[in-house]
């Protein structure tokens, strides 16, 4: 069940070790545990005490079990279980977890400080079309030249948009100017 691997210029030296890819992940298992000695709690979840890493080591082996850290306490903790089928079934819960998760985009509207009505009415029906998909909005309007000095607009601006949405929407973020741009987030209304 074990990899063979050869150590040293002869044959003479050869080791069993099981799982060496999957060893090289999170916990440290089998020979990568250097303490002296460790608290081992066995497959089934009895405390089996303290003891020398040596002899958990050669519990392991009869077991045909990895010898895994759980923790760096003093002692260390240390359990007997199959490595791979625990990897395998942690990458399993985490797939299911991804799974069941609802992934929200920030989608993005870009507005002008002159922009005309009708062109406003255009963004507000996509606006709504983000909004009704479950996505939050990003309203921003970008001032050129002169404009960073009348943020007012800016903001009358925005304040009109919202109006044009607000049955479907509600303000996360307010209007705010950081420098050149102002934003504002817009996420559906439950």
């Amino acid at each position: 069940m074990g990899i063979i691997l050869v150590v040293g210029a002869d044959a003479s030296a050869i080791f069993y070790r099981r799982c060496p890819v999957i060893a090289t992940q999170e916990l440290p298992i089998n020979e990568q545990i250097r303490d002296p000695e460790v608290r081992l709690i066995d497959e089934n979840g009895v405390q089996l005490g303290i003891m020398d890493v040596r002899a958990a080591q050669r519990l392991a082996d009869e077991r045909e079990l990895d010898l895994v850290k759980l923790s760096s306490t003093t002692p260390p903790t240390c359990k007997l279980m199959d490595y791979s089928k625990h990897r395998y079934d942690m990458m399993k819960r985490e797939k299911e977890q991804r799974k069941n998760q609802k992934v929200i985009e920030i989608k993005e509207i870009r507005l002008s400080a002159t922009i005309d009505q009708h062109d406003m009415e255009v963004k507000a029906k996509a606006c709504t079309r983000f909004l009704q998909d479950g996505n939050k909005v990003k309203v921003s309007i970008r001032f050129r030249g002169r404009q960073i000095t009348r943020g007012d607009i800016g903001a009358d601006v925005m304040t009109t948009f919202y109006n044009m949405v607000s049955d479907v929407a509600s303000q996360e973020r307010p209007p705010k100017q950081e420098g050149r741009n102002m934003y504002m987030v817009l996420a559906p209304k439950n």
